[in-house]
């Protein structure tokens, strides 16, 4: 028997596709049989990864996998951070969960990750993986060339650094590839944070890492979806670019990629501090304005009236969309890594099992008002004649990339039901 909220969710898939047609360049040119390819891949995918056992068992290896990535970095943590870094503390502990410090006991992960993943690359591993992912791709939805590889590439790495793998080719993308390549960059996660939140959420949802990576591959389907809706792509690809080659040693590829790291945890440390300062800046200042409803005003309750009808959709529960409204409104205004901390500390009562699930999907993203700006910035550092087109589609990519997280979550909560 299919539940309301199933109904709910198939629905939403259809109004997200609407959402994207007043952005369309064309819709004339779309054609729906691509399009119904897209979102059935998307089921696919989520129906394999979840519920054929083989390889949902394998999904839960990598948990396992995760956990140890995250004993051998507070090995190393504690030996430079001390009892900062969770090494053992030389006095009295009355509250164990207080002593580590988030910067320098959870995320540091990421710097090893990034080191690991430019070894793998050197070792030619993901590369391999990437082009047979690539080809699956390339037989059902017909995208090819340098944009397709780096939508691959950006289940790995992040949304800068995949453009850097096709870096020779973005000067003469067409404006579908460019769009494609934007969309795709926020509508995932880069692997290293797959583990940062695997590690730091896993108390609180267990496999956690299996429904990321399943995310994460079905926004490849999602971001082609949505980028197509908004520009048809009627212009010929390039061909596929021969794997790029970076680093000249492991021994290379272990300091650079520890070097690239460095640079993301900084970025992730100083980035939380400016957000979380000014969220509550303005929230001081939205306080002094007239109560509404009997409670003051805040960012968070402004974002759950605007994103609660998008969480009815995705098939939550109304009583439910308001909560997860809020989430998708920090994410999108400020960050997914605040919306995940946020969604960590609710009340386990809050929320069902598969609400909660289906906020996951929704929120594992860079799909937000500050990554608009990185992609601006990094892309149009490696193709300075493109900086137009890149400032033409960059609040379109946003949209692509936000509709792609939204139906994804939505997939989800039929799959996993």
């Amino acid at each position: 028997m299919i539940a309301a909220t199933d109904v709910q969710a198939f629905v939403g898939i259809l109004v997200f596709i609407a959402m994207a047609l007043p952005f369309s360049s064309s819709i004339r040119s779309i054609r729906w049989r691509r399009v119904a390819m897209a979102v059935l891949l998307q089921f696919a995918i989520c129906l394999a990864l979840l519920r054929i056992p083989p390889i949902a068992h394998a999904l839960q290896v990598l948990n396992g996998l995760v956990q140890a990535l995250s004993d051998a970095t507070q090995a190393g943590t504690s030996f430079v951070f001390g009892f900062l870094g969770g090494g053992e503390a030389p006095f009295r502990v009355e509250i164990p969960s207080a002593l580590g410090v988030f910067a320098f006991r959870f995320i540091p992960v990421i710097i090893v990750v990034s080191a690991l993943s430019a070894v793998l690359w050197h070792w030619r591993i993901l590369p391999i993986f990437i082009r047979a992912t690539s080809w699956i791709f390339e037989r059902t939805l017909g995208t090819r060339g340098p944009a397709s590889f780096a939508v691959m590439a950006n289940v790995f790495v992040g949304m800068v650094e995949a453009p850097l793998l096709v870096r020779p080719y973005i000067a003469n993308m067409t404006r579908y590839e460019l769009l494609l390549l934007m969309t795709s960059g926020m509508a995932m996660i880069a692997g290293s944070m797959m583990v940062v939140y695997s590690a730091m959420l896993a108390p609180h949802f267990g496999n956690l890492l299996s429904h990321l990576i399943t995310k994460s591959l079905m926004s490849i389907p999602a971001s082609i979806l949505f980028a197509y809706l908004i520009l048809p792509d009627d212009a010929a690809s390039g061909p596929t670019p021969r794997d790029a080659r970076p680093y000249s040693s492991t021994m290379d590829a272990l300091t650079q990629g520890t070097r690239d790291g460095l640079h993301i945890w900084l970025s992730v440390i100083a980035i939380l501090i400016v957000l979380i300062a000014c969220v509550t800046l303005v929230n001081g200042a939205v306080a002094a304005l007239p109560a509404v409803a009997g409670a003051p005003l805040s960012l968070e309750r402004v974002a759950s009236w605007l994103f609660a009808p998008l969480a009815w959709l995705m098939g939550v529960s109304w009583a439910e969309a308001p909560t997860v409204g809020t989430l998708l409104g920090i994410k999108t205004v400020l960050n997914e890594f605040l919306a995940y901390v946020r969604l960590s500390a609710l009340d386990p009562q809050l929320l069902s099992e598969r609400t909660r699930l289906v906020a996951i999907y929704a929120l594992c993203g860079f799909a937000n008002f500050g990554s608009v700006g990185v992609q601006l910035a990094g892309i149009a550092a490696m193709a300075p004649e493109r900086r137009d087109d890149l400032n033409d589609l960059a609040w379109r990519s946003l949209v692509a990339a936000t509709l792609a997280s939204l139906m994804t979550g939505a997939i989800a909560g039929i799959v996993a039901r």
